[in-house]
């Protein structure tokens, strides 16, 4: 019988090349090893050509210290091409997809590897009920990925690697903190540092230096005009918000607090999406009032500071809040043109009842760390990311960091100068045991997308 479902699934596979038919095969255990792992369900599975693809979610404690007071189920997605290939742990730091689809990072795409990819703890469905955000700290985010790691081992056996974006790669650095021996190597890319949350000059600094003194002169120029025509730019996000259900009473208070918030985001919006080259796009002080707001709305939003834009955001300002740390800038080109000084702040964005004071102590000990004990960790910086500003400093201990010329926060190892290229890669294969002597083999074009693991600036409407 073993035979006969073997012999099958091939003529299925040779009559649906590419499909996403199950090709039996008697050595093929990898379904009955995935439900063997307590804890782990697996909720779907697809095939995409070259692959297999499931969907998990694995029994977690909410709180690790008492790990018998309750569990929640976190969702995660594994990417499987060979039991023989290295692992890639891919943590965004935000949720998953409602609907996860494949993609490959680039790491797994440089290491032909497979890939798990986490969705972070209190981002829905990932959140315990009843919740108890204390129970939303870094090590406890660390010690979910432990455990998934550590179960995972009973199937692949190989190298293993983390990495993730922004948000994600902090999260892979405060995983390898915590847990140094359950991965071979960190690739973090565009991870800010916010060491000393009261010390944010490094921010101001880099807004009086990107770019060229044109376009920081027309930036500083649309957010003055924004709010010297607050009178009449206000109602229209007022009446935006009425005609698309957005509310401002749960989160930020009203329409003008969240205008000010708006416009105060946008030069920080523009460097983290946008390239030099978008500069000749600015409206000009002369512009009018359509123009400045529909290009405020394309940079950063309308919608964002909203009730709803927000809601999905909670468990980042949150952390943010509590041992994060968040951009302050001074604004001193606005001084006289804003209503709410202290407004620039996570907690803004946050509900009452999720506000908290901020503890400094879990990023002065990471940032510690990462300087003097680390090992095997690559940061990736773009030039013109203002999340750049306050970066990590990597130890001597087979550690690197780069920067990708011009790059914003999309910055990655393709963008870096080819020497630098060419180097980042040789380390992340040396670190994964894939051999440099040969180019890895070429996917086909109709490869899976590629995953930037950046968390997109969510606009509704």
């Amino acid at each position: 019988m073993r035979r006969l479902l073997a012999v099958l699934g091939s003529v299925v596979a040779l009559l649906l090349p590419g499909s996403a038919a199950v090709a039996f095969s008697p050595a093929d255990d990898l379904l009955d090893r995935l439900k063997a792992i307590p804890g782990l369900t697996v909720v779907s599975e697809s095939q995409p050509t070259g692959y297999r693809f499931f969907v998990l979610t694995y029994r977690q404690p909410a709180d690790h210290r008492h790990p018998g007071q309750g569990t929640y189920e976190q969702r995660l997605t594994l990417l499987h091409r060979s039991a023989d290939a290295p692992v890639v742990l891919a943590t965004g730091g935000y949720g998953l997809a409602a609907n996860p689809q494949p993609g490959r990072t680039e790491p797994t795409r440089l290491l032909d590897a497979n890939q798990v990819s986490v969705e972070h703890r209190f981002f829905t469905p990932s959140r315990p009920s009843p919740a108890d955000w204390s129970d939303l700290t870094i090590w406890q985010e660390a010690s979910d990925e432990h455990r998934i790691v550590r179960a995972l081992k009973s199937v692949y056996s190989g190298k293993w690697i983390q990495t993730g974006a922004s948000k994600g790669g902090m999260t892979s650095v405060y995983h390898r903190r915590f847990y140094p021996n359950d991965i071979d190597g960190v690739v973090a890319y565009v991870a800010p540092n916010d060491s000393l949350n009261d010390l944010d000059g490094a921010y101001d600094r880099f807004f009086r230096t990107v770019g060229d003194a044109a376009c920081r002169s027309a930036l500083d120029g649309v957010q003055k005009e924004a709010l010297k025509r607050r009178d009449r730019l206000v109602p229209r996000v007022a009446a935006e918000a009425a005609a698309n259900g957005w509310t401002f009473n749960r989160t930020i208070g009203t329409a003008d607090r969240s205008f000010e918030m708006t416009v105060l985001d946008t030069v920080w919006a523009f460097w983290q999406y946008s390239v030099a080259a978008d500069c000749a796009g600015v409206p000009a002080a002369t512009a009018t009032d359509d123009e400045i707001f529909n290009w405020i709305n394309g940079v950063a939003g309308w919608s964002f500071y909203t009730d709803q834009g927000l809601e999905f955001y909670w468990p980042y300002y949150y952390q943010a809040a509590t041992q994060l740390g968040w951009p302050s800038l001074r604004f001193d080109h606005l001084r006289n043109l804003r209503r709410y000084p202290a407004l620039y702040t996570a907690n803004s964005s946050l509900p009452p009842e999720l506000r908290r004071s901020h503890n400094p102590l879990p990023m002065l000990d990471v940032d510690l760390w990462v300087r003097t004990l680390s090992q095997r960790m690559m940061f990736v910086y773009g030039e013109n990311d203002p999340w750049g500003a306050e970066r990590f400093t990597p130890s001597r201990r087979d550690s690197a960091l780069y920067v990708a010329p011009g790059a914003n926060h999309g910055a990655n190892i393709s963008r870096l100068t080819a020497d630098d290229a060419a180097e980042a890669t040789a380390t992340l294969r040396r670190w994964a045991g894939v051999p440099q002597a040969t180019t890895l083999t070429q996917r086909p074009a109709a490869d899976l997308p590629f995953d930037d693991m950046l968390e997109p600036r969510r606009r509704l409407g």
